[in-house]
């Protein structure tokens, strides 16, 4: 495969093993293992800009070159945090390689959300390689647990953890600050009311923050600053609480097998659902059952 403008780039030989990939509006997630290999050598690059982690093991010795006049040489230790910008396509030799690795696509809609009143908002990141960022790695890697464990993840939650990774890579790497507001900016009572009762709607399927967004005309960063600023949580945390609320309910009242329960309140799968619903309440779900049933 060749680079260009719009297509993505990987050439690299041999290729990883047990590839994993989830994806959603505003990127994807990728992940892969390598066993030991004396060489890995080729180039990728993507149309959107592209963060790697590499998670557990490394590689002895690095060669990275990029279109952009990036170069480094050295080893890669697990917890390296590497960034290839969009259409720059990264060269690289990988000797004595042994590693689980994860990458996350941002894709362009994620930086104009940034920008307040619709103002278009671009990262202006050059390439890095094999930083020391526990930040990074720490989200990309609970991403990857995820998955690995369920099989997919939920999108509200990928869409939540972009925007935190594009807020952060903005601030700690970007060439211009990204605009502040003195006050921040509070969603109208219709608003609250038109997500609440959506969201009540809804809950037993899939509810992306991008769709909420479009329900009452905003953008999906604003959408993540507002409803924090009024409701004091994140609209990831609102949905999930009301997804463990009519749980709990359906629970007192129904004898509902932890797999049917999952799916009628919308999680991915229930092991997903039973390590939430342990996280918020306290119990796994089998318990709080039990616990009603006495009381």
């Amino acid at each position: 495969m060749t680079s260009t403008s719009s297509r993505h780039v990987c050439t690299l030989e041999p290729r990883s093993e047990g590839w994993r990939s989830f994806a959603w509006q505003g990127g994807v997630f990728d992940a892969g293992r390598r066993p030991f290999t004396r060489v890995v050598h080729g180039a990728l690059g993507a149309p959107h800009d592209l963060v790697l982690v590499t998670l557990r093991g490394g590689a002895r010795h690095a060669e990275i070159v990029t279109d952009l006049g990036h170069r480094y040489a050295g080893a890669e230790p697990g917890g390296a945090v590497s960034f290839v910008p969009a259409h720059c396509e990264r060269r690289l030799t990988l000797r004595d390689v042994r590693m689980e690795w994860a990458s996350i696509v941002l894709r362009p809609a994620l930086f104009e959300n940034l920008g307040e009143d619709g103002e278009r908002f671009t990262l202006g990141i050059g390439p890095f390689t094999n930083v020391r960022d526990d930040f990074i790695a720490a989200l990309v890697g609970e991403m990857d647990r995820l998955h690995a464990e369920d099989g997919r993840l939920d999108t509200a939650y990928c869409e939540t953890m972009a925007h935190a990774l594009v807020a952060y890579l903005a601030r700690r790497y970007g060439r211009s600050r990204l605009p502040t507001q003195k006050q921040p900016w509070k969603l109208a009572p219709w608003r609250i009311r038109r997500i609440t009762e959506y969201v009540e709607a809804h809950i037993g399927r899939e509810i992306s923050i991008a769709e909420l967004a479009r329900l009452v005309g905003v953008t999906e960063g604003h959408l993540h600053r507002a409803f924090r600023a009024t409701t004091g949580m994140t609209p990831l945390s609102y949905i999930v609480q009301r997804r463990i609320q009519h749980a709990a309910a359906i629970l007192r009242e129904r004898n509902i097998t932890i797999a049917e329960l999952a799916q009628r309140v919308g999680f991915v799968s229930a092991s997903h659902f039973s390590r939430t619903f342990r996280r918020v309440v306290g119990m796994s779900p089998a318990r709080f059952r039990a616990s009603c049933a006495r009381d």
